[in-house]
């Protein structure tokens, strides 16, 4: 009996032993597919990520350089997910999509094709729009509104459509600089088509169009996914407005907010909270909380003075907004503003333009002159708890944070750095 007793015991001990290990597993598994930053924004593509902050203070010299390279032209942040990175660049008048490991940036694989574009205004080249990473597939938007897919695990090109030539699209100011939207294997674009394809909707599987609607330009800002008034919706706030559709593209709202002024641009994601929407743009034209009611939206508050996104967007944290407010060649300032009413709570000056990523309950702010800084996401001051000075040319693309890493990239090189 003892030894049938001690039998027993040590296969209850190995069944307890393998069921935590199991759970480990999937929890293990969970966090991994919760950590990838997949695409522009991030996994809810609205600037944050649900894990633990980074610990601080970081070292005197900054945080820990894992790896750098150099990079070819543009703004197109990068994304990783399942420890593979990609990279949206352009070298001589080739866009190339590139695929690194994301532990030590060697390429795995590269895929380029011929880019004519020409910026009027004497900036960047490159392509600007972030890289979507969906089921496997990578699907990049050039400066000139090339589409493409392509597979994650070998870079084998899948399809492409030109959309500016096959849409009529105009060139604009900065070219196509919006991140597609993927979901429920669809792929949503601010196309800016003049002749009812404004909005389009690509099969992911294949690049064939699915439906088009509107004839709104395009902006810069990139669709949003949420679910409003318990339906999936896509936001897309293109050159003259908020437009709300259905996964099947039917106009659901119509909200115009934009600038009188013929150079503005609208660039700042749409943000979400329950069945409200809040939008923001600059040159005169603010901010806006709307609130879903019946089959219209309402105006809950509007304000040029409270947050005027100029190209960042803002991450909401606790009934409060962080982001940065005004004009970029202006000066900007760094502002917690509340919710619901849009009240300014504070305000920093100093930090020059840049962007937002909330960390749990820490905002990650990389400026455009590479300054890293740790801060608490609080309305009750601005509290920086680290910084460091990790990149010395003009940053504008979004980093990308993921199991611990930063990702950041300025003109002239990509770089990761450890935030333990």
């Amino acid at each position: 009996m003892a030894v049938r007793e001690k039998y027993r015991s040590r296969i209850l001990v190995t069944t307890i032993f393998l069921i935590v290990l199991v759970s480990t597993l999937g929890l293990a598994s969970n966090w991994n597919s919760a950590a990838d930053w997949n695409q522009f924004l991030g996994p809810q593509r609205d600037g944050s990520v649900r894990t633990s902050p980074p610990q601080t203070p970081w070292p005197d010299a900054g945080p820990e350089l894992v790896w750098s390279r150099k990079v070819g032209e543009g703004f197109a942040g990068p994304v990783v997910s399942g420890g593979r990175l990609i990279l949206f660049h352009r070298q001589g008048n080739r866009e190339i999509v590139e695929c690194l490991n994301a532990q030590s940036g060697r390429t795995l694989w590269a895929f380029d094709y011929p880019s004519g574009y020409r910026d009027d205004f004497g900036f960047d080249e490159g392509p600007r729009a972030t890289p979507v990473i969906n089921k496997g597939k990578v699907f990049t938007f050039g400066a000139q509104g090339v589409l493409t897919a392509a597979s994650l695990n070998a870079g084998r090109k899948l399809w492409s459509v030109e959309t500016h030539r096959q849409f009529g699209v105009r060139k604009g100011f900065f070219g196509a600089a919006g991140s597609p939207l993927v979901e429920a294997d669809k792929i949503f674009a601010n196309i800016g088509g003049p002749n009812g394809a404004g909005l389009v909707a690509f099969d992911a599987n294949t690049g064939d169009i699915l439906w088009t609607a509107n004839r709104d330009e395009a902006s810069y800002a990139s669709p949003m996914g949420a679910n409003l008034g318990g339906f999936r919706r896509v936001l897309f706030f293109t050159r003259n407005g908020l437009l709300v559709t259905s996964l099947e593209g039917e106009v659901v709202f119509d909200f115009p907010w934009r600038s009188r002024s013929r150079a503005s641009v609208n660039a700042a994601v749409p943000l979400v909270v329950d069945d409200q929407i809040f939008l923001s743009a600059s040159y005169n034209t603010g901010a806006a909380l709307l609130q879903l009611a019946g089959n219209k939206l309402e105006k809950v508050w509007a304000s040029d003075e409270s947050l005027s996104n100029h190209y960042a967007t803002s991450v909401v944290h606790q009934g409060y907004l962080y982001g940065f407010h005004g004009r970029q060649e202006y000066g900007q300032s760094l502002r917690c503003v509340e919710w619901a009413t849009g009240r300014v709570v504070w305000s920093h000056e100093g930090l020059g333009a840049g962007t937002v990523t909330l960390v749990s309950d820490q905002l990650l702010i990389v400026s455009e002159r590479g300054e890293l800084i740790q801060a608490e996401a609080t309305p009750q001051e601005f509290r920086p708890l680290a910084r460091a000075q990790i990149l010395e040319g003009v940053v504008r693309a979004y980093p990308a944070y993921s199991n611990g890493f930063l990702y950041a990239r300025d003109t002239q090189q990509l770089a990761c750095f450890r935030l333990p």
